[in-house]
């Protein structure tokens, strides 16, 4: 087991399984902790450096940027790409894959990422957070869209960043999940949370309940259920919590417990969901399973899904494995 209080270095030493993380990766994932300490940086000065508040711009999903989108974005794609280890780049914020394969200096990783998770809370001094996931090609591609469409299954790694009352960092390499806060006075990123852990069962869930006359059968029968509390079929008492930031309500889960739901609805059913499977279901589900809970779309396991689209959507429940089994057999 890590010792804690360890640096991220030393954690990357022995993380895969006691053995040293491979070599590219552990740099890559240096580089990628460097953007998230910088995107950390900026959010933090955001009212000195006038960078709070919308741009004029929108991103692909047609939504409008914030400033601090943009910032964040550049941040990660200019530390991945200068890292000699990246493959192509796939970002929340840009249309198309960006391909780096060509270079003589690349290498063979993909990097999916949302830079800047829940931004709408930046305004008001609420956590948000950057989501990462890697996949390592195992072979020779010619650059294409189709080329970056690769399972939950194939990921190496997967981690976020949050940004709170202290800036935190979470990650799996599939052999359990750690976090670590970072020490403002190094900058060093500290092994705090070694083994995370997600309790099977929980009284605690995360939905916007404001979408409830959209909800499907399944899940507005689940969340009845919860809010009928100690005199209805479940027998006890749920608190619900929701943030608006991904990021947020899902390390929430993971630090005390609690099932996360963005389901379909009749008002995203056309798209296929709201949050992203590459960037967002993903790599989330990839953290989630690995800390003992379960990740799924209501229908099938979130990881299991083969992509159509580098951006595309999907229904997302994840937490405590029971309460997952439980909502998964609503749809059946």
């Amino acid at each position: 087991m890590p010792n804690s209080q360890m640096t991220f270095r030393q954690f990357l030493m022995q993380a895969d399984g006691g053995k040293p993380v491979a070599g590219d990766l552990a740099f890559l994932l240096e580089d990628i902790v460097t953007a998230c300490r910088l995107v950390s940086d900026h959010i933090r000065n955001g009212a000195f450096a006038n960078v709070l508040g919308s741009s004029e711009s929108t991103n692909i999903q047609g939504e409008t940027q914030k400033k601090l989108d943009v910032i964040a974005d550049e941040e990660f794609m200019r530390h991945c790409a200068n890292s000699g280890r990246v493959a192509a780049l796939v970002s929340e914020e840009v249309d198309d894959v960006h391909w780096l394969k060509e270079k003589p200096e690349a290498g063979d990783y993909l990097v999916y990422f949302d830079p800047l998770d829940g931004s709408s809370n930046v305004d008001v001094n609420l956590s948000v957070g950057s989501i990462f996931s890697i996949v390592q090609l195992a072979e020779a591609v010619t650059p294409s869209p189709e080329a970056v469409l690769r399972k939950g299954t194939e990921q190496v790694c997967a981690g976020y960043a949050i940004y709170g009352p202290s800036t935190g960092l979470v990650l799996t390499l599939g052999h359990g999940v750690h976090g670590f806060t970072q020490d403002l006075g190094t900058g060093e990123f500290l092994l705090t949370q070694p083994d995370m852990t997600v309790p099977a069962t929980t009284s605690e869930y995360a939905i916007n309940t404001s979408r409830a006359e959209l909800w499907e059968a399944p899940v507005r029968r689940y969340i009845d259920e919860c809010v009928a509390g100690k005199n209805g079929v479940r027998g006890r008492t749920f608190n619900m919590r929701w943030t608006a930031s991904m990021v947020a309500d899902v390390h929430r889960i993971l630090t005390r417990g609690g099932v996360f739901l963005y389901p379909m609805d009749s008002g995203n059913a056309s798209t296929g969901g709201k949050l992203r499977l590459m960037y967002e279901a993903n790599p989330m589900g990839m953290i989630i399973e690995q800390a003992g809970g379960a990740a799924s779309t209501g229908r099938a396991r979130i990881m299991e899904v083969q992509p159509e689209g580098h951006h595309q959507r999907v229904p997302v429940i994840l937490g405590s494995k029971d309460e997952v089994a439980l909502i998964d057999s609503y749809h059946a």
